[in-house]
């Protein structure tokens, strides 16, 4: 990666931290996401399961859908989603399925994560769509604004 693409990457993913913290601080696990096309941020959320109700509300699947609607098709391809944890296999697959080009995550999941943690969706025989997947941009930072906010709920 050059040096360019990760001072661009830490960019994105301060973005994608500001929706994070809007996220935790509604009350949702922080966990923001943005995606860009070229130089420009064409959606971004954080997670919203609780508000909306919907258990497939995470962060990554919203800004997914967000931006098939600005580029006005289910095809993302030429995009990168930075977003601040590992995707779940529900993400990683949604990301694999929406043709998105780059992947750029923070904080790895070991709990539930799909690009590497517990299984590697990225990686599996017979996809028809290959993501370049990247962890651990700003991963401290990232871990940082989770673990917070456990410890906040724990009291």
């Amino acid at each position: 990666m050059s040096e360019h693409e990760s001072g661009r990457d830490a960019a994105f993913m301060r973005a994608a931290l500001e929706r994070a913290a809007a996220a935790g601080a509604a009350g949702e696990v922080p966990v923001g996401a943005v995606l860009v096309q070229g130089e420009e941020v064409i959606a971004a959320a954080g997670n919203a399961p609780i508000a909306s109700r919907d258990p497939t509300a995470h962060a990554e699947i919203l800004v997914l859908r967000a931006g098939g609607r600005a580029l006005d098709s289910y095809r993302l391809t030429d995009t990168t989603l930075y977003v601040t944890l590992e995707p779940c296999v529900m993400c990683a697959s949604a990301i694999v399925h929406a043709r998105v080009r780059r992947l750029v995550f923070g904080a790895w999941d070991a709990r539930a994560g799909g690009a590497g943690s517990i299984t590697n969706v990225f990686t599996l025989p017979g996809l028809n769509h290959r993501v370049d997947v990247f962890g651990g941009v700003l991963m401290e930072e990232c871990a940082q604004v989770l673990q917070g906010f456990f410890a906040q709920r724990r009291g």
